[in-house]
């Protein structure tokens, strides 16, 4: 019964992995990339830990699984949005047909510190 949990999630864990990768290939910018790669990824891992974890049947086996994955959902999220925070002030351009740029016009442009909407410094950054 356990071979089959284990031939599941992996190719489940395998399938998000190739979904990832091909979102790499396909999106049209670098921030739609860092999305797919962080979410598909993030989750074919864990799924590919699980089922190892489920292959070795063993509690040392479980822990660093669980710890791993703990560490992946703590870690990819805040490594793809400082990649795509740099990216942004470095100057990376959004796809051009984007429609919205919530960004845009938020940021002093040599603090790179995100003014509220009620700060009466704001119009004295622009």
């Amino acid at each position: 019964m356990s071979d089959y949990w284990i031939i599941g999630l992996s190719s489940l864990g395998a399938l998000f992995i190739l979904l990832a990768a091909i979102g790499v290939v396909r999106m049209p910018d670098l921030y739609l990339r860092i999305s797919v790669t962080t979410k598909a990824a993030t989750l074919g891992i864990g799924l590919l830990l699980i089922a190892a974890g489920v292959y070795f049947n063993e509690f040392g086996i479980y822990s660093r699984v669980m710890a791993i994955i703990l560490f992946m959902l703590l870690t990819a999220p805040v490594g793809a949005h400082m990649i795509g925070r740099a990216s942004y002030f470095t100057g990376v351009k959004l796809w051009s047909r984007s429609k919205l740029d919530d960004l845009e016009g938020k940021y002093h442009p040599k603090t790179h510190e995100l003014a509220s909407e009620n700060d009466p410094k704001r119009d004295e950054n622009k």
